[in-house]
C-alpha cells in the first residue's frame, strides 16, 4: 500500500523534538515500511531538510504557516491509497476533498471531539470523510461515541505503546551501571530513594502536588529526593507562571527537588533507572499516558491517578498504585510511603508491569493492528457513510 502520514503543525518528524504522536509514528514505522510505501508530511525545523528519505520512508517538511493548505496540494498530486491524520478531525473534510481518490483514516490521542475543540457541523463532516477512527484508549471512543453515537462503527481503540528493547528493567545487571551513572550527574548518592516525574510542565499535570506532599514524605523517608523531568511543551524549556511557581515552591526543600527540564525522548529509558518509584500526578482525563508504558517497561513501580484512560493500563494493586484521591497531596504521600517501605511488594508491581508491556504494549502490536484496519478498509473499498 502506498501510505501518507498527516501530522499537525505543532511539532516535526522524526521526534527530535519529542511530542507523544511522533514518537509513536517513529515506533511503528519499522514495521509498516517494511511492506509498504510511506510518506510522512510534518513541519519544517531548522536541523532537518525539508525533503529527505530515512530508511525507505520519504519525509515532506512543511511551512507552519501554510501547512494544511501544502499538504492539500501534496495528497491532490500523489495516489495514496490510503492518508492517516493524526489527531486533526478539523481538517479532514478539507483534505478529503482534495483526495477523494484516496480512503481515509484519523487517530484521536486527544479529546479533539470535544465542544470546545470542534464544531458539530465539522465533526459530523469529518466522521463522514473517514472510514475509520482510531482511538488511543477506551475512554477516548466513549467520549467521541456520546457526543456522535453515528460514528461508534467506525470507531476503534489500538493502545499505544514502546520499543522494548530501548528499556533495560531496573532488575537487570547492566541498569546498576546507567542508574549510578545518571544519578551522579545529578549529585543523588546511591543510597537516596528516587521519586520520579515525567512530564510536560502545567497545572493539569500535577507535578506541584507531588512538591507538597514531600513535606509528608521526608518525615519517614529522609533520604528522598524528588526528580522532576520535563518542560512547558515538550522541548521548551521556556519559563511559565507556574514553573516559576514549582521552582518557588520548591525552595524551601532545597535539594531534595531536582528540575532536569526537557530529556530528549532516546535518554528516557535511562533516566527511569534512577527512580525508585514513578509517580504520574495527572489532574486531567488523561487519554492514556504513554510514561505509563515507558516506566513499566523499565520496571519501576507506578503510582498514578484514577483519570481518564489510565485506568485502562494501570490496574490499581496489580501494576501500579491509581489514586482516587489524586487532588490530595497526602494521598500521594501515602503511595509513595507504601512502595518506598514494602520493597518486595515494588517489586512485585515493577514484574508486572513489565510483563504488561510485554503482553500488551509494544510498537509491533500497535503497527500489526494499524495494518490490520488499513488493508480490511482497502481491500474492501468500504463506502463512507
Amino acid at each position: 500500500m502506498k501510505l501518507a502520514y498527516v501530522f499537525n503543525r505543532q511539532l516535526p518528524s522524526p521526534a527530535i523534538r519529542g511530542g507523544a504522536i511522533q514518537l509513536l509514528i517513529d515506533g511503528v514505522l519499522p514495521y509498516l515500511s517494511e511492506k509498504h510505501q510511506i510518506t510522512i508530511i510534518s513541519i519544517t525545523d531548522p536541523t532537518l531538510p525539508q525533503k529527505e528519505k530515512r530508511d525507505a520512508v520519504e519525509y515532506i517538511r512543511l511551512s507552519p504557516k501554510s501547512y494544511f493548505k501544502e499538504v492539500a496540494k501534496i495528497i491532490s498530486n500523489e495516489n495514496f491509497d490510503l492518508i492517516h491524520v493524526l489527531n486533526r478531525p478539523d481538517q479532514v473534510p478539507a483534505l478529503k476533498e482534495a483526495a477523494p481518490q484516496s480512503q481515509f483514516v484519523l487517530s484521536l490521542h486527544n479529546e479533539r471531539f470535544s465542544e470546545k475543540s470542534i464544531s458539530r457541523n465539522l465533526a459530523k463532516k469529518s466522521i463522514k470523510s473517514v472510514q475509520k477512527i482510531i482511538t488511543i484508549s477506551n475512554y477516548l471512543n466513549k467520549t467521541v461515541k456520546s457526543r456522535f453515537p453515528e460514528a461508534e462503527k467506525k470507531l476503534v481503540t489500538v493502545y499505544s505503546g514502546v520499543n522494548l528493547s530501548d528499556y533495560i528493567p531496573r532488575w537487570d545487571p547492566r541498569a546498576h551501571v546507567l542508574r549510578n551513572e545518571f544519578r551522579m550527574k545529578y549529585r543523588i548518592d546511591p543510597d537516596q530513594r528516587v521519586i520520579f516525574f515525567a512530564g510536560r510542565l502545567i497545572e493539569k499535570k500535577g507535578p506541584h502536588l507531588l512538591i507538597k506532599a514531600m513535606d509528608t514524605v521526608l518525615q519517614k523517608h529522609k533520604n528522598a529526593v524528588l526528580v522532576i523531568s520535563g518542560g512547558r511543551f515538550y522541548s521548551d524549556d521556556r519559563m511559565t507562571d507556574y514553573i516559576r511557581s514549582l521552582y518557588k515552591m520548591a525552595k524551601p526543600l532545597k535539594k531534595k527537588v531536582i528540575f532536569t527540564k526537557y530529556i530528549p525522548a532516546q535518554e528516557i529509558p535511562y533516566y527511569y533507572l534512577m527512580a525508585d518509584v514513578f509517580v504520574c500526578s495527572s489532574q486531567w482525563n488523561e487519554p492514556a499516558g504513554r510514561i505509563h508504558y515507558e516506566a513499566m517497561a523499565a520496571g519501576v513501580p507506578i503510582i498514578t491517578t484514577h483519570r481518564g484512560g489510565i485506568p485502562e493500563i494501570i490496574k490499581d494493586g496489580y501494576n501500579g498504585l491509581v489514586l482516587r484521591d489524586f487532588q490530595n497531596p497526602k494521598a500521594f504521600a501515602k503511595a509513595i510511603d507504601l512502595v518506598l517501605s514494602r520493597p518486595e511488594e515494588a517489586d512485585r508491581l515493577s514484574w508486572n508491569g513489565r510483563a504488561t508491556v510485554e503482553s500488551h504494549f509494544q510498537y509491533a502490536q500497535t503497527a500489526e493492528q494499524w495494518e490490520e484496519i488499513y488493508t480490511n478498509i482497502v481491500r474492501k473499498g468500504e463506502n463512507i457513510g
